[in-house]
């Protein structure tokens, strides 16, 4: 692609940024599309994001991706919040709009369509979810949303699951999240769920840990996803496995919150064919072979 005066530019912004994939996926999107766009990482420092927000609207960017640590500290320099993103009190991407950029979280959204891709049905599922950070709160609004049966929410704080639940339960006008200690997993109902990783435990370089490593749990879950996806098999997954369930890794989330956010800046529709061989380039970037 020539990069000429017409050329849109997108990118990511957070502290860290050195290792991102989002490069990778918007830049072969902006290539298979054959669209004049490029797409590049920001790194900013701690105290410079609102000022950062104001260098990019200024710079005529037509949007950002949002990563650690300020998904939550950006909004406050937003023209417009989406309500998803205001009722999870995060966002990852930003949309250019007349006087400032819009808000979005796209994470949700893209676990959802990952999910969908994989075959697994999140509607009327019991669901155990690990985890009570903000990747684990998000995934308890994604469930509320889409009338789960039920979630366990285990923590190792109790407190912060409650804190959570509560939250949760309080927008979605349901008693639907239910707060344990990770402790208790013992006391789980004797029937078959779908557990969702949010964790980071088990996160490369540490792959030889799970955040329960009790095989009696793992006889529990029917299918397990790990929002990790590096490695392309976590412990978790393992362990799954080992018990007879199936087990997925949290790439195909990453794909398609990037490809939401593609479609957001570009108000388009991304076609499954275009994102599955995104999917591949990525697979490929990361070695993995399934």
């Amino acid at each position: 692609m020539e990069i000429n005066g017409y050329t849109r530019t997108c990118g990511l912004m957070g502290n860290p940024v050195e290792h991102t994939m989002s490069p990778l996926i918007h830049n072969t999107l902006a290539k298979k599309l054959s669209h004049n766009l490029v797409y590049v990482p920001f790194h900013v420092e701690q105290g410079e994001v609102i000022s950062a927000l104001k260098g990019a609207y200024g710079l005529n960017l037509l949007g950002l991706n949002v990563t650690v640590p300020y998904k939550s500290q950006v909004m406050e320099g937003l023209a417009e919040t989406d309500e998803l993103a205001e009722k999870i009190g995060a966002v990852n991407t930003l949309v250019r709009t007349e006087g400032g950029f819009k808000g979005y979280n796209t994470d949700m959204p893209g676990l959802y369509r990952a999910m969908c891709s994989e075959g697994i049905q999140l509607e009327g599922q019991d669901v155990i979810l690990l985890g009570a950070g903000g990747a684990a709160r998000a995934v308890a609004f994604l469930c509320a949303s889409k009338n789960v049966s039920g979630v366990y929410l285990l923590n190792r704080s109790l407190d912060k699951a409650r804190e959570v639940a509560r939250e949760v339960n309080e927008k979605a006008g349901k008693e639907c999240i239910c707060p344990m200690a990770l402790s208790d997993y013992e006391a789980l109902p004797d029937k078959k769920f779908l557990a969702i990783q949010a964790t980071s435990v088990g996160l490369y370089p540490d792959t030889d840990k799970a955040v329960i490593e009790d095989e009696a749990f793992y006889r529990k879950i029917h299918t397990g996803y790990d929002l990790i996806y590096k490695p392309a098999e976590t412990k978790f997954m393992r362990l799954v496995k080992k018990q007879g369930g199936r087990a997925f890794h949290g790439l195909k989330m990453l794909l398609y919150q990037g490809i939401i956010a593609y479609e957001l800046w570009n108000e388009l529709k991304v076609s499954e064919e275009t994102a599955l061989e995104v999917y591949e380039v990525l697979k490929e970037k990361m070695e993995i072979t399934e």
